[in-house]
């Protein structure tokens, strides 16, 4: 399976970014999908999961502004970003995992894409 994430740059604070994540290699239909974020010197933060009937888990930093969703046909999970702020600065990486839950923990993900950076300035 390969993840491909796309969607990132850089925003003023209080802007929006979408960012999608589009899987080859393995239809995603019933997986979980989560997103991640990672700071230079940080260690990997969750930020939102979905499960595969479409039940949704965030991180207390992102409710309310970040909204998950799948696109099954697509093979597509995107991750809206509203609000932006200073701190939302990272590189988002997508997941994949063999449960079919929306876990937060990094190790129940196997497959994950490349990086795309956000960067929101103050």
């Amino acid at each position: 399976v390969q993840l491909q994430a796309s969607g990132g740059g850089l925003v003023q604070a209080g802007g929006s970014l979408r960012l999608s994540c589009t899987a080859s290699g393995r239809t995603l239909s019933t997986y979980g999908l989560g997103w991640f974020r990672q700071d230079p010197g940080k260690e990997r933060e969750f930020v939102a999961a979905i499960s595969w009937t479409g039940v949704t888990r965030y991180a207390d930093s992102v409710k309310g502004r970040f909204t998950i969703s799948r696109d099954d046909a697509k093979n597509t999970v995107y991750l809206q970003t509203n609000s932006l702020k200073p701190d939302d600065t990272a590189a988002y990486y997508c997941a994949l995992s063999y449960s079919s839950l929306p876990l937060g923990a990094a190790g129940a993900y196997t497959y994950w894409g490349q990086g795309t950076q956000v960067t929101v300035s103050s």
